[in-house]
């Protein structure tokens, strides 16, 4: 791990996807299925979940917010999730996680971004 990298994970609390983020796992995803069919994935993903608990969801917005507790201390996070159609007609889901407490989060948010996409990714692959 680089220096940076070192220094990211004792000084960040929150991760959050982007186009161009340099960690190909917080690029956000493009998905060539419909906007309804990702929406229904993320919140069925959300209430299987033993950890997280959906706050609040409106699929008009596309927006989404729910907790995420930590396994070993079950810290709460906050976690917001954003669906819309890009100009593309395709649908585009970003994503940001933070931590509620502490300076550093040691990459926990970073690794729950990856892996709800990994997680994301592998359901909608599933369902063409």
């Amino acid at each position: 791990m680089s220096l940076n990298g070192l220094w990211k994970l004792v000084t960040e609390n929150t991760a959050q996807t982007s186009e161009d983020s340099a960690d190909h796992r917080l690029r956000g995803r493009t998905y060539l299925v419909a906007y309804a069919t990702v929406w229904d994935e993320i919140i069925a993903m959300i209430e299987s979940r033993p950890l997280w608990k959906l706050l609040h969801a409106d699929e008009a917005s596309g927006s989404i917010h729910a907790e995420a507790r930590t396994l070993v201390f079950r810290f709460v996070d906050d976690v917001r999730i954003k669906l819309k159609l890009d100009r593309d007609a395709l649908t585009r889901v970003d994503m940001w996680s933070g931590s509620r407490v502490g300076n550093a989060d040691l990459g926990a948010n970073r690794r729950r971004i990856a892996r709800f996409f990994k997680d994301l990714d592998r359901r909608l692959q599933a369902r063409r």
